[in-house]
């Protein structure tokens, strides 16, 4: 669910008109609901009762520090998959007891950072990270809690560029391989095993593949137990999906969490979850301008003041988003069809190819719906254009989250060396 409405024939985010937040701060800009980041993760929350369980907010999906701080203070910790990502969780107020390091790359530095905050767990990729983890830790006298992410070769479904789990995926150690590094754990110093970690992907929809990858995870846990590890968590990653159109109905987290209940009995684990679009995915919006019509022989382009660069999901990997005019359209009004492009100076920078939506002309704003997550994070500052701005949305308030950086803000890093200033 999510809390962006019509009221009063403009579409509204809670008690907010939409109107008045882009009057404010300008299009482009993201909006995001406190209430519905706060509802779905009290429905996780929920759902989860009576299990042992972590709820680790995936960072990646939205890290903008006022909802982390939002959903810190509904008892999430963080799954992070860099330094800095970890270094806004800990800003956020969310402790380091329950932050969880994820990611294929982590660096020296960045296992400095987690060690010396005490994490509660990082899931390693790769015999190569196992042994510079183990150096950095015992460099420090330090134990570091370690769950290997086991690739278990299952495919889950939708775009191949959100799925993690299956051979040839850079994400995870070769199900063929895990045991061998887990007895290779076990003699390392600086290093404790603690758990097993899997995710198999994103936007999930059906819990078969999830079912069957965390099967095989226990299977392997009981395993590596009968061996000698000391096995008490069991991270099963995310990746569960949000409806972005009508007709899309992904399982629920109560199901989810009844599955995962069934597969995990007499475990005697604590499960560790990294839910990131599920819970950030429909609490935001980015609002924008149309700026053109432009007829073309077979087609109508609409052409809008956000890019590519501004929301990347429909380049990336063909995502859809509803595109909803914040003028409620009267009931039987005119529609046309379109494709929905931006103005960046790509052929990928398109949002919606014949998009059926009623009659825009330019100077109307348009919502893009269900881009609380993977939506500002991804942006970029292509063509110079700023990133735009961040706004959250309390009740009938709202604040502004992150500005609109001025140009000199923009190329304030940059620097014109002595040799093209000189002159003769």
């Amino acid at each position: 669910m999510h809390h962006f409405t019509y009221q009063g024939g403009s579409l509204h985010c809670e008690g907010v008109d939409l109107n008045a937040v882009a009057d404010a701060v300008g299009t482009p800009c993201y909006v995001y609901s406190s209430a519905t980041f706060t509802h779905h993760a009290q429905v996780i929350a929920k759902a989860f009762e009576g299990q042992d369980c972590l709820i680790a907010y995936s960072v990646k999906a939205n890290g903008n520090l006022a909802v982390l701080s939002t959903l810190a203070q509904q008892g999430c910790g963080a799954d992070v998959v860099s330094g800095g990502e970890m270094q806004r969780a800990l800003k956020a107020g969310i402790p380091a007891s329950r932050i969880v390091f994820s990611g294929v790359g982590k660096t020296a530095p960045e296992m400095d950072l987690a060690l010396a905050h005490g994490i509660h767990q990082f899931n390693v990729e790769s015999a190569g990270e196992l042994r510079l983890l183990s150096a950095v830790a015992s460099a420090l006298g330090k134990t570091a809690p370690i769950a290997l992410r086991v690739n278990p070769d299952v495919a889950a479904g939708g775009h191949p560029n959100i799925s993690t789990g299956k051979k040839g995926d850079k994400f995870g150690i070769p199900w063929s391989e895990a045991e061998a590094l887990y007895a290779e754990a076990a003699t390392l110093t600086g290093i404790a095993v603690v758990g097993v970690d899997v995710h198999i992907g994103s936007q999930i929809g059906d819990l078969v593949p999830m079912r069957a990858a965390f099967e095989k995870i226990v299977g392997l846990a009981q395993r590596l137990r009968a061996s000698g590890h000391t096995i008490s968590r069991i991270d099963v990653g995310g990746g569960l999906g949000i409806p972005y159109k009508e007709g899309d109905a992904p399982a629920p987290p109560s199901a989810y969490a009844r599955m995962i209940a069934e597969v995990m009995d007499g475990l005697g684990v604590q499960v560790i979850l990294e839910p990131g679009r599920v819970i950030a995915g429909n609490a935001g919006v980015m609002l924008t301008t149309a700026l053109y019509e432009k007829p073309a022989p077979d087609r109508t382009f609409l052409i809008l003041d956000a890019g590519m660069n501004d929301l990347m999901r429909p380049a990336l990997y063909d995502a859809h988003h509803d595109i909803l005019p914040l003028a409620e359209p009267a009931p039987g009004a005119a529609q046309a069809t379109y494709d929905v492009v931006g103005p960046i100076c790509e052929s990928t920078d398109k949002f919606a190819v014949g998009r059926r939506l009623p009659t825009v002309a330019p100077g109307d704003r348009l919502a893009f719906m269900s881009a609380g997550a993977y939506g500002a994070v991804l942006s970029s500052a292509y063509n110079a254009r700023p990133l735009v701005p961040e706004v959250l949305v309390h009740g009938d308030k709202f604040d502004i989250v992150r500005r609109r950086p001025t140009f000199d803000e923009m190329v304030e890093l940059e620097q014109v060396p002595d040799w093209l200033t000189r002159t003769a």
